[in-house]
């Protein structure tokens, strides 16, 4: 088969229902995936278990995934969540246990030692970057792809992907110095390249397409029941992700709104305030203003004065006028709608 794109093998699985160009995908990916399931897992024959789910999560969800997905990224995060779905419970107590250990004993890693150090946390830091960091980490170190192709991969220029990644990798070395692995970029970039990518057991990747493109039916229940586990968290993930958009958009235009609002019903100074003469013996005779044509004597002219809205108040009379403004101002959503 001419070696082609993820985009156009998937694209010939969804149309044509061809076994070989999923095949292809597998064998492609299946270490990747493999290594984040060891990774969580620390043990190969669950690890393969989880990898199976993944290409199953893969044949079911590939109509769904539109042109312009890096499907390399889209493995990797739903390696991520499966494994963390299989091994959860062990995985947050092992990364308590690390974590509380190493910040009682603060080392500088060097290349030789730090990957037994960071591959426990590896998969948890990167989840706390952006999609597009996320994906450039991904396509440089996972993947080895040149600056350039990342950049035309996330439709950057080679700069912008150079940036991209060493803002995303310092990122991660704050997350690892943050948890007591202080390491260097350049050692932390070099035990990533070198170790995030294991070879996957020889049959796993016939065993994940057979498995795959029965949709899982063949599955034991363990297996089923982790795949419909790890579906239910990416529907969440993406939910939530929809919900915190719709709040911010509703909180622009409702900020937007108020600001319409006050904006189209001006209040002059008179309609508020009270007024307060000059004296005639005023020393500032441009506030004073004298009847056109005459030589009359100057008239002073009243203005408003900010604090006369308070005078003869009581000190509690004007904590109370301060809470009555106050109601004035939106607090929630549900002001920002009325």
């Amino acid at each position: 088969m001419q070696e082609l794109d993820d985009i156009s093998l998937l694209r010939e699985y969804i149309d044509d229902a061809s076994e070989d160009a999923f095949a292809a995908l597998v064998a492609r990916h299946v270490n990747k995936v493999y290594s984040i399931a060891l990774r969580h897992a620390r043990n190969p024959h669950q690890a393969e278990e989880i990898a199976q789910a993944v290409f199953v999560i893969l044949a079911r969800k590939a109509r769904n995934l539109g042109s312009r997905v890096i499907l390399s990224g889209w493995l990797c995060r739903t390696a991520q969540l499966t494994a963390v779905t299989f091994v959860r419970s062990e995985t947050r107590r092992a990364r308590r246990e690390q974590e509380a250990y190493m910040r009682n004993h603060p080392l500088v890693e060097t290349e030789s030692d730090v990957w037994p150090q960071i591959a426990p946390l590896l998969d948890a830091a990167m989840a706390g970057l952006s999609e597009a960091d996320y994906h450039a980490v991904v396509l440089r170190f996972f993947d080895g792809k040149s600056m350039k192709e990342v950049g035309a991969a996330l439709d950057a220029s080679e700069d912008a992907a150079k940036m991209r990644v060493n803002r995303a990798v310092e990122k991660l070395r704050r997350f690892f110095a943050r948890r007591g692995i202080v390491v260097p970029v350049a050692v932390l970039t070099a035990a990533i390249s070198a170790n995030s990518v294991q070879s996957a057991p020889v049959m796993l990747a016939k065993t994940a397409t057979t498995v795959a493109l029965a949709k899982g039916t063949t599955v034991s229940t363990p297996t089923s029941t982790l795949i419909k586990g790890a579906l239910k968290i990416m529907a969440w993930t993406k939910a939530k992700t929809a919900i915190v958009v719709g709040v911010v958009t509703l909180l622009v235009a409702g900020n937007a709104t108020v600001i319409v609002k006050k904006r189209s019903h001006p209040t002059t100074a008179s309609d508020s305030l009270p007024t307060v003469q000059l004296p005639p013996s005023t020393r500032y005779p441009v506030f004073a203003d004298r009847h056109p044509g005459t030589n009359g004597p100057i008239r002073p002219v009243s203005r408003p004065s900010p604090n006369a809205r308070f005078a003869g108040m009581t000190p509690a009379q004007r904590v109370q006028q301060a809470r009555q403004a106050r109601q004035h101002f939106p607090e929630s959503v549900d002001d920002l709608r009325n």
